[in-house]
């Protein structure tokens, strides 16, 4: 049941994902602008692997919709 308040386990797989995708902006920000730029550094394997252990244990694995739904709530577009 979906409700208007995540839980603690929702809320730990919204900040993982959060971390995540900073990290991957940040990689790519690095090396996105000089021409002959090297290639971003590769991603942390515990940065990927947090991700993914939240979302199993939110049990969002697999649901994209819902995860992208708590996600908007917590992190809005501006």
């Amino acid at each position: 049941m979906t409700t208007a308040v995540p839980t603690d386990r929702e809320r730990a797989a919204v900040q993982a994902y959060l971390r995540l995708l900073y990290t991957v902006r940040a990689a790519f920000d690095k090396a996105a602008g000089a021409p002959g730029a090297p290639l971003p550094p590769l991603l942390a394997p515990d940065v990927l692997a947090e991700a993914e252990a939240a979302l199993r244990a939110a049990g969002l694995a697999g649901n994209e919709d819902e995860f992208f739904r708590l996600l908007a709530s917590w992190c809005p577009e501006p």
